[in-house]
C-alpha cells in the first residue's frame, strides 16, 4: 500500500533528520540557497496570482510548490529542520552540536538564497530602476510594512501578536515536512504536504524564510523599514518562534505517540484468548 503508517513515518523522519545533521556544510549551505530562491519563487507567484485576480486565497492555493519542490529533491529548509533534527536527537539519530551546526549553516544559506533571488526579482520588476510603482510592488511593500511596522505600532502587545503568528505558522509547515513521508508516491508525497502550508500562507502567518525574502525585496523596492525593524520585528522572534513551534508541536509531540511502546493506532494487536 501507499500510505505509510505513523510509527513508521517518525522513523523515517527521524533517520533522515540524523542524515541531514551530517552533511558537509558546503552542502548544507548550497541546498539551503536553493530553498531561499525556490520559497521566494513561489512567494511572488502566490503575489502575482493574488494582484492579477484579486482573491489572496488563489495565490494561497498556488504558494506551496516551492515546498514540494524543496521537500521532493530533499533540500534544506531549517523550519522543517525544527521539527526532523530534534526527532532525530529524542530517536538517538544525531547529536545536539550536530543538529545546531545544522541550523545554523541551513539558517544562513536559507537567508543567502533568499536574497539572492530578492535581487533579481528587484531588478526586474523595477526594470532596472525604470519602474517606480507596480501592483505587485504595491503587494509586496504593503505585506513587509505588516509584517514590520504594524507590529511594531502596538509595541509589546505586537512582538506576542508576531511571536504567537510563528508559532502557529510553523506548526503547518513542520506539519508539511512531516507530511512528505505519510505517502511512497510522488503524488501523495505532493497531496500531503501541500494542505499544511496551503492552512499556514492563507491565514498569513509568519514563516522566517519567506520573510527573508519579502521584507528586504520590499526594502529595495522603496518601502520604509530599516534594517533594525526587520530583525527586531520580525527575523529573530519569528526564527524563535519557528524553532518552538517546530520543536513543540511536531517534533515532541509526534515523537511521544509514536514511540514503540506505543501501539500504532491503525495497527492495534489483537488481545490473546484466555487458555
Amino acid at each position: 500500500m501507499d500510505y505509510v503508517k505513523p510509527n513508521d513515518v517518525i522513523n523515517a523522519v527521524a533517520d533522515a533528520g540524523g542524515k541531514k545533521s551530517k552533511l558537509p556544510i558546503h552542502q548544507i549551505l548550497i541546498k539551503a540557497g536553493l530553498s531561499g530562491a525556490f520559497l521566494g519563487y513561489a512567494t511572488t507567484l502566490a503575489y502575482t496570482a493574488a494582484t492579477e485576480t484579486g482573491l489572496d486565497i488563489l495565490g494561497a492555493l498556488i504558494f506551496p510548490v516551492g515546498f514540494v519542490l524543496i521537500l521532493l529533491l530533499n533540500l534544506e529548509l531549517v523550519t522543517g529542520s525544527f521539527a526532523m533534527l530534534p526527532i532525530a536527537k529524542m530517536r538517538q539519530q544525531t547529536t545536539i552540536p550536530l543538529m545546531a551546526r545544522n541550523f545554523l549553516w541551513a539558517f544562513i544559506g536559507n537567508l543567502l538564497g533568499s536574497l539572492f533571488y530578492a535581487v533579481l526579482f528587484s531588478i526586474y520588476i523595477t526594470k532596472f530602476g525604470h519602474v517606480e510603482d507596480s501592483l505587485l510592488m504595491q503587494k509586496i511593500i504593503s505585506v513587509a510594512e505588516g509584517k514590520t511596522l504594524d507590529y511594531q505600532g502596538y509595541g509589546s502587545d505586537g512582538m506576542i501578536v508576531l511571536f504567537v503568528k510563528a508559532l502557529l505558522c510553523n506548526w503547518m509547515v513542520t506539519m508539511g515536512a512531516i507530511m512528505a513521508f505519510t505517502s511512497n508516491a510522488t503524488i501523495g508525497k505532493i497531496v500531503a504536504m501541500w494542505l499544511p502550508v496551503f492552512i499556514f500562507f492563507a491565514q498569513g502567518f509568519e514563516h522566517a524564510v519567506v520573510n527573508m525574502f519579502v521584507i528586504p525585496t520590499a526594502m529595495m523596492i522603496g518601502a520604509d523599514i530599516s534594517f533594525g525593524d526587520w530583525w527586531l520585528w520580525n527575523q529573530i522572534p519569528v526564527t524563535i518562534g519557528n524553532f518552538v513551534s517546530g520543536f513543540l508541536f511536531t517534533g515532541l509531540a509526534l515523537h511521544i505517540v509514536t514511540k514503540k511502546n506505543q501501539p500504532d493506532e491503525m495497527n492495534i494487536p489483537t488481545t490473546k484468548k484466555a487458555s
